[in-house]
């Protein structure tokens, strides 16, 4: 008999494979079209397509370190923040959907740069947004999107869930 996958696990097998996929695409689409360095308005003086390789994490933090320890330590890293989201997952409650959601998309991301790192030596990233050609945002791709939204839901759980910890804890106490 063929064993139902759980409640948790659906938006990992439908999330992470849709965004890997969406990543590598637009990698793709980005290294064929484009040289490096080449760059194109999409809205001008506030975000441009630019064809860019990251050697380092994000923001390029670690970039110039030897690659000796900058390469092992960039492969080893996704690896184990992806055994300790696995470890995570097998302990969230069945309905935890909505962490669930958010730990896919962390894993999808992590997935994307880390197939990058293998298949390539470096991450490519494209968007690129400024503010009049004077002040730049690190360039990012598809992959970092999605790992800053699925934060950003983990977040947004952890201080819903404790606002509404702490509103039952008051509404059960004793008035004084």
């Amino acid at each position: 008999m063929v064993s139902k996958i759980k409640r948790k696990y659906w938006p990992l097998v439908a999330l992470t494979p849709l965004f890997v996929l969406l990543d590598q695409w637009a990698k793709v689409a980005i290294t064929d079209r484009f040289r490096l360095g080449e760059s194109i308005p999409i809205i001008r003086t506030y975000f441009n397509l630019t064809y860019v390789r990251n050697t380092g994490a994000a923001f390029g933090l670690l970039a110039d370190a030897h690659p000796g320890l900058r390469i092992p330590f960039f492969l080893l890293v996704p690896a184990v923040a992806m055994v300790v989201i696995a470890f995570i997952f097998r302990r969230l409650p069945d309905k935890s959907i909505k962490v669930a959601s958010a730990l896919a998309l962390v894993i999808s991301g992590a997935l994307g740069n880390l197939i990058d790192r293998m298949r390539l030596g470096y991450v490519v990233d494209f968007l690129d947004f400024h503010w009049h050609y004077q002040w730049h945002f690190p360039a990012f791709n598809v992959a970092d999107v999605v790992i800053c939204v699925g934060v950003g839901l983990l977040m947004l759980d952890l201080f819903t869930s404790h606002e509404l910890e702490g509103g039952a804890k008051a509404d059960a106490s004793p008035s004084s």
